[in-house]
């Protein structure tokens, strides 16, 4: 980027709010792939019209521009693969409004999630999706990936939650899209479109979300077993008896191991998988559930089953779910993450299909995630510089991704495309559908400066 170039942009965020010393684009070069790849400038705009005028110029001179929010993506989605202008949205973070009487909220892309959870349950109200990086990520980048979370079973994903946008497009413009009602059906769903785009189509630059009222109380049951497959066919029973909890998260034995030796809280190092489930809503109906579910785990064959009797007791069972992404990394230095989902009566089938990847391959691989809507995280722990470790594991997720599809499953629930998982979209999407996919993103960014590299393959 030419010096020119780069005081225009000075002009626009302010000198303050603009950097290109390496140290400092260093510190955006990065997500939670471990890939690095070096912007030439850094920008930390403060409202929609400081977006405009930045795409404006980067149309003029064709530079790439890359939103990011807290880099916490696993696909890469925010990575400046073709050099250019990285946008961090971290100024961008104010609640506008909390709406009691519609149960809704204005508020900018740069909220952290975890700070807008505790903000509307102050006012006795819930904002459900709740990744597993809510203390850190940013609501825009959940917009962008259509994060999911455990509590996806019960009340489904970000997109669900989405009213209404205003959106800055490659070309500069600015749309307003959606509502702020419960209904509403006038044009095309442009809201819809742009969740889970992840930043190719445009710039989120406000939005409005639905609320919904507090649950009264919250119960946590754990559920031991000493076979993975038998922890699948019990969340498949848990459905069929129309049970439909708050969340049910799924953890096998090497999961298990990895966090008791990390946290040492007590879980049983020697049972194969883990069933962790909370049941939400009124008091009298959430003792009935737990009762229900209780049974249920003990009828399928579960060797252990048990209620937390407090809070505390609950948020270290919870605090365990989500160490294991840095538990894991005792048994590699490097981790290949794959989010699929299957239909959840194939939950068994896919158990038996990742026993049988490990078995072959030799790797050290670890499975859990969303059970209760089949979203299943597969990991590889391995070193990426020892080449033959490297070549074994990309066929095991070759193999996994085909035996995902083949089962009606995807081959990525929340984490996105990105470009990690670029080279197997064809697998599940069409050569029509791909060609639309395109056309729509050339018709929105003619001259394919947003975040481009992103999705499709090269």
């Amino acid at each position: 980027m030419n010096n020119r170039t780069f005081q225009k942009l000075k002009e626009i965020v302010g000198p303050a709010h603009c950097v290109r010393n390496r140290e400092d684009l260093a510190c955006y070069a990065y997500d939670a792939t471990a890939h690095v790849c070096l912007p030439d400038a850094v920008l930390f705009p403060e409202n929609a019209d400081q977006i405009s005028d930045i795409m404006a110029l980067a149309n003029e001179e064709g530079f790439p521009v890359i939103p990011r929010g807290a880099g916490s993506g696993l696909t890469g989605g925010s990575l400046p693969v073709h050099g250019g202008v990285v946008l961090v949205m971290s100024r961008m973070n104010r609640i506008l409004e909390i709406d009691r009487d519609n149960l809704i909220a204005h508020l900018e892309p740069g909220v952290v999630t975890g700070h807008f959870h505790k903000a509307v349950e102050k006012e006795g109200l819930f904002y459900p999706p709740d990744p597993a990086s809510s203390e850190f990520s940013t609501l825009g980048g959940n917009l962008a990936e259509c994060a999911g979370g455990p509590r996806a079973v019960k009340y489904g994903v970000t997109r669900d939650y989405v009213l209404g946008l205003e959106v800055v497009l490659p070309t500069g413009e600015v749309i307003r899209t959606g509502v702020q009602t419960a209904k509403g059906v006038v044009g095309y769903d442009l809201t819809r479109l742009m969740i889970g785009s992840e930043g190719t189509l445009g710039i989120i630059t406000r939005m409005t979300l639905r609320l919904l009222p507090l649950p009264e109380t919250v119960k946590t049951v754990t559920a031991f077993f000493d076979k993975m497959e038998t922890a699948g066919e019990t969340v498949s029973e848990i459905i069929r008896h129309r049970i439909i909890p708050r969340t049910i998260e799924y953890m096998d034995n090497s999961s298990i191991r990895c966090v008791e030796e990390h946290l040492k809280i007590g879980l049983p190092m020697d049972a194969d998988a883990l069933l962790l489930i909370d049941a939400d809503g009124r008091e009298d109906e959430v003792r009935l559930t737990v009762r229900q579910l209780k049974e249920i785990c003990m009828s399928q064959g579960a060797t252990r089953v048990q209620v937390a009797k407090t809070a505390t007791e609950a948020a270290n069972l919870w605090k365990a779910r989500r160490a294991i992404n840095p538990a894991l990394f005792k048994h590699g230095r490097d981790k290949m993450n794959e989010d699929i989902v299957v239909p959840r009566s194939k939950i068994p089938d896919m158990v038996r299909k990742m026993r049988e990847l490990r078995d072959e391959s030799g790797l050290f691989i670890a499975s859990f995630g969303h059970a209760g809507d089949g979203n299943i995280h597969f990991n590889i722990m391995l070193d990426k510089k020892n080449q033959a470790e490297l070549r074994k594991a990309e066929e095991v997720i070759d193999k996994l991704f085909d035996h995902t599809l083949q089962l009606g499953g995807t081959i990525s629930g929340e984490h996105g495309v990105g470009i990690t998982k670029s080279p197997y979209i064809s697998k599940e999407i069409g050569a029509v559908a791909m060609d639309l996919m395109k056309r729509i993103k050339s018709l929105f960014d003619p001259k394919g400066i947003l975040n481009p590299g992103k999705i499709f393959p090269n």
